[in-house]
């Protein structure tokens, strides 16, 4: 294309995206049409990856195609394998898109389209994207290391000590937490279990087809979408096929079936099982959305949804806190998400054949999940908002025991400004095959059902109910790419952990190291999981709300690294586009966190939860009471000291980074960048 004529192109794409972005702003209408939405989402995308992130790889990273990758210089054909860059992409996209893309903004839109729209475009392009790049370029540069690791090397051994315990534990809740979502999403979920169960097989018969017998990616990934479509089509005939009960079982089969499964994607050299998987769940996950994305420009839904609701203010039915800084740490994956940086420094930087895939990989696939977030924000806004909020407070809950409980709870939600009438919410649950959508909580079901209305709009209103349960089976497909993923860096990084105990526990080509690494970390977040499905109160239930604050507070360790790295690189002059995002997210989440433990409601601070419960346990009660009380107690308790342990972790590393940015800036010390020594491509040793 003539330079003049793409110069007029760009400006084009340009002046559409800010000004679809200014009238979503600043519209005053009652309702606004999605398509506003869609089109500052697809313009942003295209904007930010060909300019922003361009330049983020020639100018400030300055990639090298000719430089070997740690796929050749330490393949091993098991964890550093050279792999196709649309698999890597797969497997990187799959791992990083879990359940936040979907949930965090369904719970945000409590305040409104607005707040998350905004937060999920600029985070993603000029926060998200940058964390998952400079974080992959960093660890592969230094042989495949994880972000604890170089931070050692690179700041200071307890700097690097702190940030591995930090990781460690948060990695295993957020493993936890993801577990007891994809658990209950497929308890009793026989059309669920089935079609993931399926993805099993045909990864290894792909990974054995590519890898083994040479059998063409093309062909390969023909197989296995062939393969994927039909299991789902399978799926949602077993009853007509009178073999639904051997996919129904309770939750801790659900559990203990995550954990071998999480073991195995762990131990398993990473062809064999985990890139396939995620390869092919990735077809799923962009297939659906990109469907889900024709289905909003067709349908052209109206967002029901306010542009900022009176929530804002921290009085939420979904939950309790003010736009500022929950919204920026509801959304995570979508935005930012320190999760991705232990992909970026796990597996991904193991399986990348050049340098160059970074920006489609890393970068890439972030603006991607920001499309996929930005969808869920349109599914849940385009309910009606009375719906919206009979489904997803925690004071609906009570008309899943007590249907009784109904108009009381509708009145709540009428009274608080959004109308709603328990015949409608009859008439929904009836649509969709449920018995109730009260208190349907945690963001999944309210995406199926928006999701399901306008598949039905689309389709025809008989099909709603099988787009519902194929929407809950689509996302729990989101979620459990996350956990095989995470369970092997988990490995890693104990490994690397481990590794500065007994040397021989961190080799990470030892069959037994491997072994005993993957075990201890499955254990532990299988422990938490399974105690958390045989009791409501316990287990990972215990440190659920730790959640948000924990994955960010994962993102500001990353953009620490980020920075020291770029000031030792001599890139000073850039730092700006990782200490920007890092000094907001610091302030965001410390703010949270700040509020969760000393915030005088109850409801809200952990400190005086801890005492409302232990003043009603003085006060007395029954034994069954008395019991309950006392484990909310135990709860706040631990939230309080787990919570405050991170805080304090993370200023810690931020300080130690901090001191030496001043004397690298400064002249007082040298800057000694901690590479592997440079191996030509088309000369890498293989070890």
């Amino acid at each position: 294309m003539p330079k003049p004529l793409s110069i007029l192109l760009w400006l084009a794409i340009s002046a559409l995206g800010a000004g679809s972005v200014a009238f979503t702003a600043f519209h005053k209408g009652e309702t606004i049409n999605a398509l506003w939405l869609v089109v500052a989402g697809v313009c942003s995308f295209a904007v930010a990856y060909r300019f922003y992130s361009k330049w983020l790889m020639t100018k400030v990273l300055v990639l090298d195609d000719s430089r070997a990758t740690p796929a050749h210089t330490k393949q091993d054909g098991k964890d550093f394998v050279p792999t196709n860059k649309w698999v890597v992409f797969g497997h990187h996209f799959a791992a990083i898109a879990g359940p936040g893309p979907l949930v965090g903004p369904v719970l945000a839109s409590q305040f409104g389209y607005l707040p998350g729209t905004l937060w999920i475009l600029i985070g993603a392009t000029l926060g998200g994207g940058v964390h998952d790049a400079i974080v992959m370029f960093a660890s592969i540069r230094r042989g495949g290391k994880s972000v604890g690791q170089m931070l050692k090397e690179e700041v200071n051994p307890v700097v690097g000590f702190v940030a591995m315990i930090s990781v460690l534990t948060i990695m295993t809740i957020l493993l936890a937490v993801l577990g007891l979502v994809v658990v209950k999403a497929l308890a009793e979920s026989p059309w669920g279990l089935f079609t993931i169960a399926m993805t099993i097989p045909l990864a290894f018969i792909m990974g054995f087809g590519h890898t083994i017998f040479k059998v063409s990616v093309r062909n390969i990934t023909i197989f296995g979408i062939v393969g994927l479509l039909v299991s789902v089509w399978a799926g949602s005939h077993l009853k007509d096929w009178g073999i639904e009960h051997f996919f129904d079982y309770k939750g801790e089969t659900i559990a203990w079936s995550i954990m071998i499964y999480g073991f195995a994607a762990s131990v398993l050299p990473v062809w064999m099982l985990l890139a396939p998987r995620d390869y092919l769940s990735t077809f799923m996950k962009i297939g659906t959305v990109a469907v889900l994305a024709v289905v909003v420009i067709w349908v052209a839904p109206d967002l029901q949804m306010p542009k900022v609701t009176k929530f804002i203010d921290g009085t939420g039915l979904v939950f309790l806190g003010s736009v500022f800084p929950f919204v920026f740490i509801t959304i995570a994956c979508g935005a930012i998400s320190g999760f991705h940086a232990l992909i970026s420094s796990g597996t991904t930087p193991k399986l990348l054949d050049r340098e160059e895939s970074i920006r489609s990989v890393a970068y890439g696939a972030m603006v991607t999940e920001m499309l996929v977030a930005l969808m869920a924000l349109v599914a849940a806004c385009a309910l009606m908002p009375g719906e919206y909020f009979a489904i997803n407070a925690g004071a609906a809950k009570v008309v899943q025991t007590d249907p009784s409980q109904a108009a009381a709870v509708t009145k709540m939600i009428t009274e608080a400004g959004f109308p709603v009438t328990v015949a409608g919410m009859e008439k929904l649950a009836t649509d969709i095959g449920e018995k109730t959508m009260f208190g349907r909580v945690g963001g999944a079901p309210t995406f199926a059902v928006g999701m399901a209305q306008m598949f039905a709009r689309a389709f025809g209103p008989g099909w709603m109910a099988f787009w519902y349960h194929f929407a809950i089976m689509f996302e729990a497909l989101f979620i459990l790419t996350t956990i095989d993923a995470g369970t092997r860096v988990g490995r890693f990084i104990l490994q690397d952990f481990l590794g500065g105990i007994w040397k021989p526990l961190g080799n990470t080509r030892s069959l037994p190291s491997n072994v005993l690494s993957s075990a201890l970390l499955v254990g532990a977040w299988g422990y938490f999981l399974y105690q958390g499905v045989v009791d409501p109160l316990g287990g990972i239930n215990t440190l659920w709300p730790l959640f948000g604050i924990a994955n960010q507070l994962l993102a500001v360790i990353a953009f620490c690294l980020g920075t020291t790295i770029l000031i030792k690189m001599g890139k000073a002059r850039y730092m700006a586009v990782t200490v920007i995002p890092l000094v907001f997210l610091m302030s965001a989440t410390f703010s949270a966190g700040y509020i969760k433990l000393f915030d005088a409601n109850p409801k809200m601070g952990f400190i005086a939860g801890a005492k409302f419960y232990g003043d009603k346990i003085v006060a007395g009660g029954t034994e069954k009471e008395l019991a309950e009380w006392g484990a909310q107690q135990f709860n706040f308790n631990v939230d309080t000291v787990v919570t405050a342990f991170f805080l304090l972790a993370v200023a810690i590393i931020f300080l130690g980074c901090l001191r030496e940015w001043i004397k690298l800036l400064s002249g007082k010390k040298v800057a000694i960048l901690h590479e592997d020594a440079y191996v030509p491509q088309n000369k890498s040793a293989t070890v």
